[in-house]
Order: structure tokens, then sequence, then C-alpha cells
């Protein structure tokens, strides 16, 4: 995902080349695109694949570095009993506001110089309930803020992080840590993030917040209470400040829905075409697949290349950055991207 600035070129029928701005170390100035708005997003994708590293060095360039919020929890306590290489992860728990939290993590599942027995399974990691449990909720608030924090340590730019709607339990004890480092942008996709913006503005001060957890087979939601207040019997640090929320949309009618009330309407979109690949939207209505297996899209779906017939639309070669070959009989032929 990325919004772009380009320069010119000599060649009129060259592509444009995106501007790069780099900050030489971490006490330079970060720079940005006219009106203080990055030109690039970088995606947070997978469980610890766009990680810290990745988002602080993004950031050192002045674009918005993006750690994926995924899974966090497991993430940190996996680090932590293997030894935490690098001490990186002990570090910002240094940091952490509360810090009988960070220790009682810590002491549950740091391991110095990690397991002995390379072949012995690691320790399980608390889960996530419905109905609420401290032990995985401290640790998904300790995971997230360790993650953010390392990503923005030792200079001034922009870090967000992306979190899944479909994975609703995790979102709040999530969004919260990813507050208390001092996150900029929470970044929501996969599904209709509707709750994010009143979630993020509550849990900045410090409120309980409710979010309404889908079931598949029941008609209604199920409701997860997280009141950062139960977390401690200590105050809560204040005041926080709420992030920037981005919903990714890859259809006009979602970004039109979320819009129209100000309790879901997000700070911004991150617009997802079909350059997107698998992250395109299915199509709308029942599921439809052509003779290749490729869903099969109406007129409300995804654009299609000019002149393309295939009903794969989203996937279509002529898409740039689609490395496949186009074997359908487009009005401009078979191509192949390099």
């Amino acid at each position: 995902m990325a919004a772009t600035a380009h320069q010119p070129t000599s060649d009129p029928d060259a592509p444009a080349r995106p501007t790069v701005h780099r900050a030489t170390d971490a006490g330079s100035a970060p720079v940005r695109a006219p009106g203080g708005h990055p030109w690039l997003i970088q995606g947070g994708m997978g469980v610890g694949v766009s990680g810290w590293r990745l988002a602080r060095a993004v950031s050192l360039t002045g674009q918005l570095g993006v750690v994926s919020g995924t899974a966090l929890d497991v993430v940190l306590a996996r680090v932590l009993q293997t030894g935490d290489p690098g001490g990186h992860a002990r570090r910002a728990r240094a940091a952490f506001p509360i810090p009988e939290l960070a220790r009682a993590v810590l002491d549950r599942h740091f391991r110095e110089g990690g397991p002995t027995d390379p072949s012995a399974p690691l320790r399980a990691t608390p889960r996530l309930r419905v109905t609420g449990g401290t032990p995985a909720d401290v640790l998904t608030v300790l995971g997230n803020f360790v993650e953010v924090w390392l990503a923005k340590e030792g200079h001034d730019g922009l870090v967000g992080v992306n979190y899944l709607e479909k994975i609703q339990l995790a979102t709040a004890p999530a969004m919260f840590g990813a507050i208390l480092a001092g996150v900029d942008h929470v970044l929501v996709g996969a599904g209709v993030p509707g709750q994010i913006p009143a979630l993020a503005s509550r849990l900045a001060r410090g409120e309980p917040c409710v979010t309404r957890i889908s079931v598949e087979g029941d008609e209604e939601p199920l409701e997860h209470l997280f009141d950062p207040g139960a977390l401690s019997a200590d105050p809560l640090p204040g005041p926080l400040r709420r992030p920037r929320v981005l919903a990714i949309v890859s259809l006009p009618v979602l970004a039109a829905y979320l819009n129209r009330d100000e309790a879901t309407r997000p700070d911004g979109f991150v617009v997802e075409t079909s350059r997107a690949g698998g992250h395109s939207a299915p199509p709308r209505g029942p599921m439809a697949l052509d003779d290749a297996g490729e869903p099969v899209y109406g007129p409300r779906g995804p654009p299609a290349r000019p002149g393309c017939r295939s009903a794969a639309r989203s996937r279509c070669a002529r898409s740039p950055g689609w490395p496949g070959t186009c074997a359908r009989n487009c009005s401009t032929g078979p191509t192949r991207e390099p």
C-alpha cells in the first residue's frame, strides 16, 4: 500500500520515479510531502514479518513505517522464551509505563539464554476470551507496546500499526498497547472497521470499551469488554494521544458507508485497487467462478483494465505488479509483466 509523489523525467514516455527522502541519522528531521503527509505507507503484513526494524527504517526516511499488529502477544512470548537476542524486548519493557505488568510477563516467559533443549515445546501463551482474561490482555498490551516502541525508538518519524478487523478479540488491548507507545496511525482492513474510530478515542482516554465480536452462525454479536483501568491498581499514565485511524478499503461503497456517520468515520482511507492481488474484495453477492476457478465480478466489483474481457479482473495480468502471464483473449493481446 503506497501513496507516492513523483519526480519528472527527461523522457516523457518513461514511468515517473518516486522521489526518495532519507534521514541520514536518528536526529535528522523526517522529510515528507507538502502538507506533512508521507507519500509512502509501508504495508504492515504477516506475523512478525513487517516488524519493528522494517517500520523504523521506513520511518527514518520520512515515510510511514507500519508494524504488523497480528499475534504480537505470541511474538513477544516467543522472543522472551528464546532468550531475547539483543535484549530489544527487555529494553522496550523497561519503558513500559506500568512496571508491575511488565515484570509479570517477564517472570512468566523469559528464559535467560533460551531453552536448554531446543526440541522441547515452548510454554503456551494465555488465550484471549470474550469474557476477558487478564494474563492474555496484559501480554497483548505489552506485545504491541514493545513492537511500536522499538519502531519509534530514537527518532520522531511516523509509525503505524496494522490490525485485521476479523481478529476482533485482540483489537482493544492491542490498540491500547500501541497507544501507550505513542503510535501515530492505526490501519485496519480485512473487514468493515466501523468500530475502530470510537475505540481509538475511548482507549486514548483510558475508558472502558466494548468490541462487538461477530460469531459465524450467531445472529447477534458477542460483547467483549476491555477496561484499561482494570489492568493495574495504579493510575494509568496520561494524557494519551489518540492515533489517526486509516481504514483499508477496496470498494467505494465501503468508504461511503464508513464516512456517512461520525462514529464510524475514519481519519483517512488506504485504497487497495486491483494491484493488491489477493487483498482485493470478493465479488458482491453470491460467489461465482469461471472455468479457470477465478471469481466473477459484476458491474460493482473492482474495475477492469481498459480492453480486458477477463472475468477475473482483479487479477488481470495487465495490472502493474501482476507477475503471471495473461492467457485470456484481451483486446490488447496476451502479455507478461516484467
